[in-house]
């Protein structure tokens, strides 16, 4: 059942919420508040400026009300709380006036202004109230906001019945609640007890059915025989020695594993993490030279266009003598369907390609290894998809977001890891400063001495397009800036997601070939860009992204023997900033950003990926996370889930796993 389905529900509304994802009902129940405020029974000398209040009182005197238009009044009075007269004010409730006779006692819902003594108040209710309000709050956006969603999901929780996941005899073991009834409370909750309940319920089940996941794709694994391939290590050891580089101790400890891997019996399903700029992908190069020599194709999938364009010219560099294709959604269709053609026959050995390599019309011939870089990216389906493109490849994820090792090997516990710590030789560790807005002079001195000497500057912002409501710095006004600055002597790009294929591309090799010596753009330039003349990279409103975040945009410099420099613009948050000033290992960034936020911002979970949990958090839940790794475990070794009773449950796992 689609949103539009439901009573009140207009155009515009609709279009709003399927910008924010919503567009069936289910969508609208699992569209779960962020964050709570909880307004209790307040003490007005205790209160803060602008806190959230209840109190009751007496009413002093009789109402005033001012007509503004047909549209828009106030009213106010005061109100004797037994400790102090307050002022109130409330907005478009003029039809109360009547009610408000002196000496009524009511109870005031708003926010305190502590200047005049005052209180806008958003309701008021008759008699005195003891109860704490809870209200949910949820992400929104310029053309929604938090309440009217609040207002649509209350109003449509009876026209939705979700079917039950969880086992009987772990809902009785825990005493978890009915999911139906769960789901009401968490979006109207009426006290703080059963609100805890009722989210302990649904985080469970979130964690339970993906640890469920994990253990039934263990039980797989065992059972899945790999490719047969017969290739010496000698031969990738004269590979390895012909680079023009030398490989450090964890990449050859990588293509260890991986060879290995490739060579035995069993499908291989490893997972390879490593630092910004470590090597990871030369690794995968050597992985897909040894299915290449075993007579397979490999595919490699990257997130982002960028990143597929680059590693095609890259892996075409190191590997001339192959036939390497780039299949992106970009492509016009005359192209594409060449490229597919060539795939289905064979003349293919390397494609390397944005989602477009899981399209029904792309058929392998013969494929035998599949890559997927910035694996968290990826939803699991997609990932799936690509893996059962062939008839057994063996699968290499990759990740620049080094995960703990204690939470990776609970996370990702179907896989094999390989970490690469060491970095190349030659490479200058970045330095990092934090910067006030105030110091920007100091920057803009800075980016010239780069600029003079023929390097190159990345400048991030957040936002696309400038918004009233949150005065963050934008790449239109920041290119608008940085062209009086820098304009006359050099020029200067602008890069966006917002953007086609062919002026990415455009914008990009201007910036490899050094035409342009100023970038500016959002974090489309995370992932993987790799410009070796890059030695500094700026970002403005820092305070907005995570450290994880921040240390993968700090990868694009230092990828050279040159000095480069990272500049944290930031007027909040800079104590937390400063750790990326102390360190430059990935996997000490991670276990910083771990303890201040949580799994869930780190592996990127909230937008995709495995992980995509809604009310779950990795750090804040991890006991619970390992109490539904057991109680999983136990199900699947017991065979539970074949049960007549458990064939929702098995519907879920066979869903996730893409086993249909």
């Amino acid at each position: 059942m689609n949103i539009s389905d439901l009573k009140g529900i207009g155009l515009t509304t609709e279009k709003y919420l399927n910008e924010l994802g919503i567009i069936t009902i289910e969508d609208l129940a699992t569209y779960y508040p962020f964050k709570y405020e909880i307004i209790e029974n307040t003490d007005l000398k205790t209160l803060k400026d602008g806190d959230k209040i209840i109190v009751g009182g007496i009413i002093e005197n009789k109402p005033n009300v001012y007509h503004f238009n047909k549209k828009l009044n106030k009213m106010s009075f005061r109100l004797n709380t037994g400790d102090f007269i307050a002022n109130i004010t409330i907005f478009n409730r003029a039809f109360l006036k009547s009610k408000l006779d002196i000496g009524t006692v009511i109870t005031v819902i708003g926010k305190y202004d502590q200047k005049h003594s005052q209180i806008t108040a958003n309701d008021i209710k008759f008699g005195l109230i003891e109860e704490t309000i809870i209200e949910p709050i949820y992400h929104a956006s310029f053309k929604i906001n938090s309440s009217k969603i609040s207002k649509i999901i209350k109003s449509s929780l009876n026209d939705f019945m979700v079917k039950e996941t969880l086992p009987n005899y772990l809902k009785e073991k825990y005493k978890l609640m009915n999911k139906n009834k769960a789901i009401r409370i968490v979006h109207n909750p009426k006290t703080k007890k059963e609100l805890t309940e009722a989210l302990n319920t649904l985080k469970y089940e979130e964690l339970f059915i993906y640890m469920l996941k994990i253990e039934y794709l263990k039980t797989l694994k065992t059972k899945e025989n790999g490719l047969p391939r017969n290739v010496s290590y000698k031969q990738i050891e004269k590979f390895i020695e012909s680079l023009p580089f030398k490989l450090t101790i964890d990449q050859l400890k990588a293509v260890n594993d991986i060879y290995d891997d490739l060579t035995g019996l069993n499908r291989m399903n490893r997972l390879l993490q490593g630092d910004v700029g470590s090597g990871k992908t030369i690794v995968a190069i050597i992985s897909m030279y040894l299915n290449y020599l075993s007579g397979y194709q490999s595919a490699l999938m990257s997130p982002t266009e960028i990143l597929a364009i680059q590693h095609y010219n890259n892996i075409k560099k190191i590997l001339p003598n192959l036939n390497i294709a780039l299949l992106t959604g970009k492509l016009k269709a005359k192209e594409k369907k060449e490229i597919q053609k060539q795939i289905e026959e064979g003349q293919i050995d390397i494609v390397i390609g944005t989602h477009a390599l899981i399209s029904d019309n792309v058929i392998y011939k013969n494929l035998g290894l599949v890559i997927t870089d910035e694996q968290h990216r990826f939803g699991v389906n997609q990932r799936s998809n690509l893996k059962n493109k062939g008839k057994s490849p063996d699968v290499l994820y990759m990740s620049a977001t080094p995960i703990p090792r204690t939470y990776a090997l609970t996370l990702y516990g179907d896989m094999d890891i390989s970490s690469i710590k060491t970095m190349p030789s030659g490479r200058k560790p970045v330095k990092t400063y934090v910067k006030t807005e105030n110091e920007i002079k100091d920057v803009l001195y800075m980016m010239l001495d780069e600029i003079k000497q023929n390097h190159q500057v990345y400048i991030v912002a957040p936002l696309i397009e400038e918004s009233e409501k949150i005065d963050l710095e934008n790449v239109y006004k920041l290119e608008e800036k940085f062209t009086k600055a820098f304009g006359k002597i050099c020029k200067i790009g602008l890069l966006h997601g917002k953007m086609n294929g062919k002026e990415k591309e455009t914008v990009m090799n201007d910036f490899k070939n050094g035409i342009t010596k100023i970038l500016i753009s959002t974090t489309v330039i995370e992932v993987g860009v790799d410009v070796e003349k890059a030695t500094m990279i700026v970002i403005f409103d820092s305070f907005r992204f995570g450290l994880s975040a921040l240390h993968q945009l700090r990868g694009r410099v230092g990828r050279n023997a040159l000095n480069s420099y990272c500049i944290l613009i930031s007027n909040k948050e800079t104590k937390r900033l400063e750790i990326l000033e102390n360190t430059n290992d990935g996997f000490k960034v991670s276990e910083e950003d771990f303890k201040l936020r949580g799994g869930g911002e780190i592996f990127g979970v909230k937008q995709s990926g495995d992980m995509n949990f809604k009310l779950a958090d990795i750090k804040n839940d991890y006991d619970l996370l390992l109490k539904t790794k057991e109680d999983a475990h136990e199900f699947i070794k017991n065979k539970e889930y074949l049960l007549k009773e458990n064939e929702e449950i098995y519907k879920q796992i066979k869903k996730t796993v893409n086993l249909d």
